[in-house]
């Protein structure tokens, strides 16, 4: 069922004991908007903490580092920025059924949950956590403006990309204005800038991993763990490698394959111009957002590309 923000803070006020579920593969979003959140139950006195099936990285640990919370039962089961049960990793069979309320920007969301707040014009999960707490009068803490700007940053690559709001800059702007303890500027250089040197090497060898399909309409870049082996990188470090497969110019669509485990590809989608790229996602059990989404295929390098291939073909024509 879905609620808007009068329902959502009547659900929030009343909760208790509350784990926050964010997706597998964590980026600036899901865990801006999970310890987001986080901040305003504490702000309201509820217990929480914050869960992923996979680990946060270093790279956000000026977010995570305040603790994901403590251990206790839950009695209430949140999502933030989860379009499909799927995306939950090993949480999926613990928590799948039984969320109460989901906070999501995703076109794609599946409406599992109980409650579902979907604003899927927003830039970011995290900018709808922002419009949240303000509607409810909850004060925003130092800690919270570093959660949800960063979110809000990550998600809009930095306020370029065509998600990104006019509110995404106004909220930006009074962060700036209100949080003078906050290093922006490191936290943008930290998210966009700090490479480390596998990952440096990775993207000067970009150029030719890059296969061009479809009169140059499709890019797909594969990297196969062979591949992270002999760099020393891992898949943590692929955040912002994405936008790169649209770089070429006449390309309409490119395609990011992350091997995650043998035979098993995280395909991260991007779109130029005029293609719904989450419609071919939804083709392979994935979602997202029109200009960027994902999936997961399982097959040989080769078959998956093929599938892949095809799937873009129909969406060319």
């Amino acid at each position: 069922m879905y609620i808007g923000f009068s329902e959502a803070e009547v659900f929030l006020r009343n909760c208790k004991d509350a784990v926050i579920i964010t997706h597998q593969s964590p980026d600036g979003d899901c865990i801006g908007a999970g310890f987001g959140l986080k901040d305003i139950l504490t702000e309201l006195g509820i217990r929480s903490r914050v869960v992923c099936s996979d680990e946060f990285t270093s790279r956000y640990d000026f977010i995570t580092n305040s603790g994901a919370g403590e251990e206790f039962k839950p009695e209430t089961i949140i999502a933030v920025d989860v379009a499909d049960t799927k995306l939950m990793g090993k949480y999926q069979e613990i928590y799948g059924d039984k969320v109460q309320l989901c906070i999501d920007h995703h076109v794609s969301n599946r409406n599992y949950a109980e409650k579902t707040l979907l604003r899927p014009k927003a830039t970011a999960s995290c900018e709808i956590i922002y419009d949240l707490a303000k509607f409810m009068g909850i004060n925003i803490s130092s800690h919270c403006a570093m959660c949800l700007y960063t979110g809000i940053a990550t998600d809009s690559g930095c306020f370029r990309y065509d998600c990104t709001t006019s509110h995404a800059h106004e909220i930006a702007a009074e962060m700036k204005h209100c949080y003078s303890d906050i290093n922006f500027s490191k936290i943008n250089r930290r998210m966009f800038e700090i490479k480390s040197k596998g990952r440096m090497i990775l993207e000067s060898k970009f150029v030719d991993i890059m296969e061009e399909y479809l009169d140059n309409k499709l890019v797909i870049a594969a990297i196969t763990l062979d591949m992270m082996n002999e760099l020393g990188i891992n898949s943590d470090e692929f955040e912002g490698l994405a936008p790169m497969t649209i770089q070429l110019e006449d390309t309409e669509v490119g395609i990011l394959m992350k091997e995650r485990e043998p035979n098993v590809y995280k395909c991260s989608f991007r779109s130029a111009d005029f293609v719904n790229v989450s419609d071919i996602c939804r083709i392979f059990g994935g979602g997202g957002h029109a200009k960027a989404a994902g999936c997961i295929i399982e097959g040989t390098l080769d078959e998956a590309k093929k599938q892949l291939v095809e799937a873009v073909r129909k969406a060319l024509l």
